[in-house]
């Protein structure tokens, strides 16, 4: 297969990243995990990244996932897991922004300490490293094959975010960052985000409740269920890919629907 060729073989969704370098960050555990599994099932060579090294790197297709420990908060860290995926592997293709993420806290009592903290994971450090990764991609990619940014937002990017309002606004943040990206890096870098509605993971509960609670909140979907870490694998394998060259300084919504506007059953 020619650089930037599209499968037309037996796979079903006729995308392949054989021979491709992918950068995830986050991906030891959670949504992270699966969708750096997913890239090595795809045929790609991934470098991955968390804080500590966990007991098991992800492993798919005969292949496990490199991984270098590292605070992405850090902006040299955060280079630091760009050039290693590059050293490691030659090349680099796609960078999947997935690190993030916020615990539940109220603005009016949240440290200053805190609310920093969680602006830096969530808008600092992927701006971070998509900078490193531009910076790799001039002198990897080219302008008909370029490199590809995935940053994975949240709908508390475009709805009130009560109890986690210092993460909705650096997703905001994040989101913004997507479209200024794509026009001052184009055409060698495309950037794109995610997003991600209400996403069934290991850490449900301490958003949701226990499982009653979750159901409830799942039918409030109108696809009928909470996202799974394999729909934002499977976003995040066609927005990487020449299918969506034309896509760039935007975001797609994944979130089954939407939420039923509160008014409604207010009236009824």
């Amino acid at each position: 297969m020619t650089e930037g060729s599209i499968s037309t073989g037996s796979d079903a969704a006729g995308i392949d990243y054989t021979g491709k370098v992918v950068v995830v960050t986050g991906g030891t555990k959670g949504i992270g995990r699966v969708i750096t599994e997913r890239f090595l099932e795809w045929g790609a060579q991934v470098m991955t990244c968390g804080r500590s090294e966990p007991e098991t790197l992800p492993s798919a297709g005969g292949r496990t996932a490199g991984f270098l420990a590292a605070d992405l908060r850090d902006p040299d860290q955060a280079y630091a897991v760009v050039d290693a995926a590059v050293e490691q592997y030659g090349n680099l293709h796609l960078v999947v922004n997935n690190a993030g993420g916020a615990p539940p806290a109220e603005a009016a009592t949240a440290s200053p300490r805190f609310s920093e903290s969680i602006v830096r994971l969530n808008l600092l450090a992927p701006l971070h490293v998509a900078q490193r990764a531009h910076q790799q991609f001039l002198e990897l990619r080219t302008d008909d094959d370029p490199g590809v940014i995935v940053n994975i937002a949240s709908v508390s990017a475009t709805r009130p975010s009560p109890g986690t309002a210092a993460y909705g606004a650096a997703k905001a943040g994040l989101l913004s960052l997507t479209q200024s990206l794509a026009v001052e890096w184009a055409p060698r870098t495309r950037v794109v985000g995610i997003v991600a509605g209400l996403i069934l993971t290991e850490q449900a509960h301490l958003h949701y409740g226990d499982d009653a609670a979750v159901a409830r909140v799942a039918e409030t979907v109108p696809a009928g269920r909470l996202g799974t870490p394999e729909d934002l694998a499977q976003a995040c394998r066609w927005l990487g890919s020449p299918y969506a060259s034309y896509v760039s300084g935007s975001a797609i919504w994944l979130h089954g629907g939407g939420e039923r506007p509160a008014f409604l059953d207010a009236a009824d």
